[in-house]
């Protein structure tokens, strides 16, 4: 496939991913505020801090490294070998599932049953979910390769919406579940969206337009184990790059999730502060999730189809080399700029969103100060999203070994300056914890995409020198929202809420207009791509 294909797929993938999340995340914030109207904040914090992180546990460290080796290289390749290292995903799972369970059933505190009932239910019933999900791998991996969007689009949406509608349905019908409610939205979200992709490939192979495409899969049977003979069962260079994966998706899930570890673990904030804290971080990473992680996914797709990976910038052909370099440079620059808008405007504004979403549960207390510091943590995921998308589409083997040991050192300062700063400003100090973290992670990128180009014309960290015009209209327009959070929010009425509104309107709109005529290039991506 041709580098400008390949670019013109992968946009396409991450604006239908960011559209998809942007689904998910307005209707998590809705379920949400929903929720708080009929459920304790003890059980949301036990549903969205104990029992997700079990889950998600579970599935990072069973599938992550898979999906890292097994989406490197080019679609042509041994699909068999490919498809039977990707189910040692499931025993993985069954593995980590209990394993963990068994930790969260009986070496963690147990939350009170007259608070947060059938808790044991809950554990069984999310470490379950993660096993059922990995089922489901071996197709997702083949649909990702493939760049397949509608599916993706399809099957999560579809997971989704019948998660949300049975939990509202068993919300008001029978609040005094408890966890059984969130246990079995959990349950049917995993089984809808792994039969999405069995029953999409059930339709598609085989079929005419499978034939035309020249799909390197012909029958259902071919996805499931197989023997093939006079040769290994795994392709062995796949099965050591994930195993290399393996050690650093271990480390970098304690790095992604460390700020629940600490809770879970060492009972810094109770269940109720827990889900407080998890109510505001979800709302705090709204754009870093619906828009940052798809462009991550989908343009690691897209560099590892593009650039080889062990080999330098002289090795590779030179027009992939320009096409990346100019990539890389555009989004770098497109994420920089949303990342500062967020920190502008997310300063003066966190206590309004936070007073209109939740009431003066959310917006009193420590609520506005975790989101406007929040606001600057997105600053620093937007920038490490991509430079890290870049590096590890990039690292050879070798290479990924070593940066386990700085992942290794990374995780143990992390967790250390956590449970320190916790103590100290409470809640607030894992959100500072995690820009300590994501600012040495961005550094040790930014080294390696410098001595990766250094020996060529390209220098793509350029996209991280946004204009000295944009900088000074970011500066104006936070000093002047500053000044009208003061004087018109968030106690005076809706007239004065309703004036701080316009204020910032009018300071986006200069800025945004500021943006389209000193970024010319990055407009042109945008609209193009």
């Amino acid at each position: 496939m041709a580098a400008q294909d390949v670019l013109s797929q992968t946009t396409r993938l991450a604006s239908s991913s960011a559209l998809l999340q942007v689904l998910f995340r307005l209707v998590t914030f809705g379920l949400n505020a929903f929720t708080l109207r009929y459920l304790s904040r003890e059980l949301i914090g036990v549903v969205n801090v104990r029992l997700t992180l079990l889950y998600s546990t579970v599935v990072f460290l069973a599938r992550e490294a898979f999906r890292r080796a097994c989406l490197s290289g080019s679609t042509k390749r041994n699909w068999t070998k490919t498809t039977n290292l990707l189910w040692l995903t499931v025993p993985l799972g069954v593995f980590w599932s209990i394993f963990l369970g068994l930790v969260w059933l009986h070496l963690l505190e147990v939350p009170d049953p007259s608070v947060v009932p059938h808790y044991q239910a809950g554990v069984v019933a999310f470490g379950l979910s993660a096993i059922i999900e990995l089922l489901g791998e071996p197709f997702w991996v083949l649909a990702q390769a493939h760049l397949f969007v509608r599916l993706k689009v399809i099957a999560e949406s579809l997971s989704v919406v019948s998660k949300c509608i049975l939990t509202v349905i068993l919300v008001v019908l029978y609040p005094q579940w408890g966890l059984y409610i969130f246990s079995l939205s959990q349950l049917l979200y995993v089984s809808v969206l792994v039969m999405s992709y069995v029953v999409y490939f059930v339709m598609f192979l085989g079929s005419p337009e499978a034939t035309k495409k020249s799909f390197p899969v012909a029958r259902m049977k071919a996805l499931l184990p197989n023997l093939v003979e006079d040769e290994t069962f795994v392709n062995w260079k796949e099965a050591r790059l994930t195993w290399s994966f393996f050690k650093q998706s271990f480390l970098k899930q304690i790095l992604t999730e460390g700020e629940r570890y600490v809770m879970t673990f060492l009972n810094v904030l109770n269940f109720g502060d827990q889900g407080i804290y998890d109510i505001v971080n979800n709302l705090g990473s709204l754009v870093a999730r619906f828009i940052f992680l798809p462009i991550e996914e989908s343009f690691y797709v897209f560099f590892v189809k593009v650039l080889e990976r062990g080999k330098n910038v002289k090795d590779q052909k030179q027009d992939d080399v320009a096409m990346a370099a100019n990539v890389l440079e555009l989004l770098l620059k497109l994420v920089l700029l949303i990342g500062l808008t967020i920190t502008v405007f997310g300063y003066a504004y966190s206590q309004l969103a936070l007073d209109i979403y939740g009431g003066s549960m959310l917006s009193s207390g420590t609520g506005p100060d975790l989101l406007r510091c929040y606001s600057l943590y997105v600053l620093f995921l937007a920038i490490n999203g991509v430079t890290e998308c870049f590096t590890f589409a990039l690292m050879c083997k070798e290479e990924v070994d070593r940066y386990n040991f700085v992942m290794l050192a990374l995780s143990f300062t992390f967790l250390c300056i956590s449970y320190f700063l916790t103590h100290w400003y409470g809640s607030v100090g894992f959100i500072l914890a995690n820009c300590f973290n994501m600012g040495i992670r961005i550094a040790h990128s930014i080294h390696y995409i410098y001595d990766y180009f250094k020996d060529s014309t390209y220098r793509p960290l350029t996209g991280l020198l946004p204009s000295p015009v944009l900088v000074l209209v970011y500066i104006i327009s936070g000093v002047i929202t500053g000044f009208s959070e003061v004087f018109f929010c968030c106690d005076k009425g809706w007239m004065a809420r309703l004036i701080h509104i316009s204020v910032g309107a009018l300071c986006f709109a200069a800025t945004i207009v500021t943006m389209s005529c000193t970024e010319t290039k990055l407009m042109h991506f945008v609209r193009s791509q």
